[in-house]
């Protein structure tokens, strides 16, 4: 049972929502707060509180690079890489995820200052553009933030001048995920996003065949539901060392795993169980839960022995 924790207005949860909606898979919905504490999620997680997770019984994803690689091992067809090259896909989201995601974050922001919560835009202001971050700022440079992000989303609208329907062809992939959530965003968080985007024409037509696709077949469940899943599940995932690990990390190590450039994120403490060039799975224990894998990507994280 795929587990999804997450909120409706959450961009980056849009995104994994299209790929389960990609793969027309059923899985099941907790609903979280957009703010912390979120106590019936940190026995699953330790402490990371970034959005989604996802949870297969008593295997815990942090992120959606994490989420979405899972996906694709599990429930390989369709495919998210139907033209193949799959680095490919993984390194748009590199851009897709870092440079254009806090661009748009911050048109949102800037254009829509006086009516943020205050509460709200410290927690996220801290997170996306850490200690310094100053919100009149954004709102002074929105003209500048608008100019750079029309560009960006100019790259995407060239990809359809050959009349393809997605990005990378004929058949949805991971790619429009990684940018349909983008356009999803500014159009519903931004005011003038509608209009902001009538000058993407080609964009916009194929916004719509990616909205059509779904999101799969949900099923709103509440979370203790999920944190017995994982209560009564043992985790699956498989003990593995890697001997060329370049931080020479081995399995029982007890390490420390933070999000990369995102401050005011708590480590996750636990001891390696499996290692691997795209991922690290910690071992931690919960009273609520009992024994749980945690599985981190090894692209933007970082791991440290404690």
């Amino acid at each position: 049972m795929v587990i999804l924790h997450h909120y409706p207005q959450s961009p980056v949860s849009e995104k994994v929502r299209v790929v389960l909606g990609l793969k027309g898979l059923d899985w099941r919905s907790v609903e979280i707060p957009r703010l912390p504490p979120k106590p019936d999620l940190m026995p699953l997680t330790g402490g990371y509180r970034l959005t989604p997770v996802m949870q297969v019984g008593a295997d815990v994803y942090c992120d959606s690079q994490c989420i979405i690689r899972e996906l694709e091992r599990r429930f390989p067809e369709p495919t998210l890489f139907p033209e193949g090259a799959p680095g490919m896909a993984w390194g748009l989201g590199r851009w897709t995820d870092g440079p254009m995601f806090r661009t748009a974050v911050a048109l949102v922001f800037g254009a829509g200052a006086a009516d943020l919560p205050a509460e709200f835009a410290a927690d996220r202001g801290l997170l996306y553009f850490g200690p310094e971050f100053d919100l009149s700022a954004l709102t002074r440079t929105l003209p500048e933030t608008l100019a750079q992000l029309r560009a960006q989303f100019g790259w995407l609208e060239d990809c359809f001048a050959d009349g393809r329907d997605f990005l990378t062809g004929a058949r949805p992939g991971l790619a429009d995920a990684l940018g349909y959530y983008l356009v999803w965003f500014v159009r519903g968080r931004y005011a003038q996003g509608p209009e902001f985007l009538e000058s993407f024409e080609r964009l916009c037509a194929w916004e719509s065949r990616v909205k059509d696709i779904g999101h799969g077949n949900m099923r709103a469940i509440d979370a203790g539901e999920a944190l017995d899943a994982a209560r009564d599940g043992e985790p699956a995932a498989p003990r593995q060392a890697d001997p060329d690990d370049p931080q020479g990390l081995t399995p029982g190590d007890q390490v420390e795993v933070v999000p990369d450039g995102v401050d005011g994120a708590p480590p996750v403490s636990g001891r390696v169980h499996a290692l691997a060039p795209q991922e690290i799975v910690i071992h931690r224990s919960d009273g609520r839960v009992g024994d749980v894998a945690v599985h981190f990507p090894r692209v933007g994280y970082r791991v440290r022995r404690v």
